[in-house]
């Protein structure tokens, strides 16, 4: 469950550009933004009991995250069943807005998403048959489904983040993200994730 918000943390980022429906439904145009820092961040599972996998432990640090900059990462992930294709995300963004959290809704697959195999995803970021990038390539940790179970280990690591353009759905603000996956009937997991952005204007073209 790690993976997945790492994933869609820094996949947000990474679309940089596009027309954004905002919660007053006005339509708002490309507008070129950054991320300069996540703040704030915690996590929870939403069920530490029933559900067959958790998050055992995750630190990212330091705190603010600073774009660009180097992260330091670690997690412990444990699951009691195989996660085999396909793996169905769901994915619930918020953002606080005058003491109120609004919807934030799926646009260009970024936001309140569903994802119906993230094996396939994992499968289009690395080919199949290439070796897992790293730090998952030296510590043995797999890429690609099946993802057997027991425990997943990655130590403390640390990696440079890039200068990344922003989503202009993800401004300046506080957030709070759900996260659920799923095989069939069989919910596996679901994580609740919580964190802060600052974000600024670029001269990006």
């Amino acid at each position: 469950m790690g993976q997945v918000h790492y994933y869609f943390l820094f996949a947000c980022a990474a679309l940089g550009y596009f027309n954004m429906v905002s919660a007053t439904g006005f339509v708002i145009n490309r507008i070129p933004m950054r991320v300069t820092a996540v703040n704030g961040f915690s996590w929870a599972n939403c069920d530490s009991e029933s559900l067959p996998g958790k998050i055992q432990t995750l630190t990212i640090l330091p705190d603010p995250l600073m774009f660009p900059g180097e992260m330091t990462l670690s997690t412990i992930l444990n699951t009691t069943v195989a996660l085999t294709s396909p793996v169905k995300v769901k994915v619930t963004a918020e953002k606080e807005f005058m003491h109120e959290w609004i919807h934030i809704p799926c646009l260009d697959e970024v936001g309140s998403c569903t994802y119906d195999d993230f094996c396939e995803i994992l499968d289009q970021l690395i080919q199949p048959g290439q070796p897992c990038p790293e730090p998952l390539h030296t510590y043995g940790l797999p890429c690609h489904c099946p993802f057997q179970s027991g425990s997943y280990y990655l130590p403390v690591t640390q990696i440079y983040v890039p200068d990344l353009p922003l989503p202009a759905t993800f401004t300046s603000g506080s957030y709070r993200v759900s996260v659920v996956l799923s095989h069939g009937d069989q919910e596996i997991g679901c994580a609740k994730i919580t964190f802060s952005l600052a974000s600024s204007f670029s001269h990006w073209p």
